[in-house]
């Protein structure tokens, strides 16, 4: 674990290749068994945590994020936070504390999980890691300043912008897998909260994907569903229109009518008795 004395150097980390991305403190925890640290208030600085092997969790802004092997995960400034290594499996974790101009470029305001999805990459951040702690356990000059500021720069571009091969199939995968579970539980009112406790994936990322693929948010597509299904349900049973709604987990029967009606383009009554079998998208 290294701290850098950044008041002691405040000439350096003004300077403007510094000043631009610039790290506190940056450390190697391995098997950090009964690891634990909180901050209700957080720091001023981000925290980003890169998971070796084993796991761990990180609560942050009402969410949980477990954190497996070769992920990593950014904590923002001044977001009150916890996290924790697995009992049975404790996390080794390298880990840095920075700030700087530049941090407004990185999406590090997310809370998202992030995959490093092949041996290459994975290798180029333990590389780009020993070198800021080569560089720390040398002189502190104003050059190595801004050595560290470059290298900073470069764990956040092989985090956050450097292009993954297997993004696309993974960002398919989770939508088709949380689709799936959407059908499962047509007759259920799920929340957002419970389909990312579910996927362990981020409300952010969840947001995402889905509208990258599917042109709706998450819920929203979760209720067409709902509605196609009421559709096929009106058409070819003999269900009265509450019995339709209670189906798929409405209480209301005039609430599912306005929502019906919202997707449809018609009221229930009107859909079953007419020869309209497509709704609008």
């Amino acid at each position: 674990m290294f701290v850098l004395p950044t008041e002691s150097f405040r000439d350096y980390v003004e300077h403007p290749q510094v000043r631009r991305m610039y790290l506190t403190d940056v450390g190697f925890f391995p098997c950090a068994a009964h690891h634990y640290r909180e901050r209700r208030d957080g720091i001023e600085e981000f925290i980003f945590i890169y998971c070796m092997e084993g796991s761990g969790t990180i609560e942050v802004a009402g969410g949980k994020y477990v954190l497996h092997e070769n992920e990593a995960f950014c904590i923002p400034q001044f977001t009150g936070h916890r996290y924790y290594a697995c009992e049975e499996d404790p996390w080794s974790i390298l880990w840095v504390h920075f700030k700087g101009e530049d941090v407004q470029y990185f999406p590090l305001m997310e809370y998202r999980v992030v995959k490093l999805n092949s041996q290459n990459a994975t290798n180029r951040m333990l590389f780009l890691f020993e070198l800021l702690f080569r560089v720390l356990e040398a002189n502190y000059t104003l050059g190595n300043f801004i050595y560290i500021s470059q290298v900073l720069s470069l764990i956040l571009a092989e985090t956050y912008d450097r292009e993954k091969h297997n993004s696309t199939q993974e960002q398919n995968r989770h939508v088709t897998n949380v689709i799936r579970y959407m059908y499962k539980h047509l007759n259920e009112n799920l929340t957002l909260k419970m389909i990312v406790d579910e996927f362990e994936l981020s409300r952010s990322y969840l947001n995402s994907i889905f509208q990258k693929y599917t042109r709706h948010a998450p819920l929203d597509f979760f209720i067409h569903l709902k509605m196609k299904k009421a559709c096929a349900m009106l058409r070819t049973t003999d269900m009265y229109i509450y019995e339709v709604a209670q189906n798929l987990g409405y209480s209301d029967q005039y609430y599912f009518s306005r929502v019906f009606k919202n997707v449809v383009g018609m009221s229930p009554k009107e859909y079953k008795n007419s020869d309209y079998f497509h709704y609008k998208e």
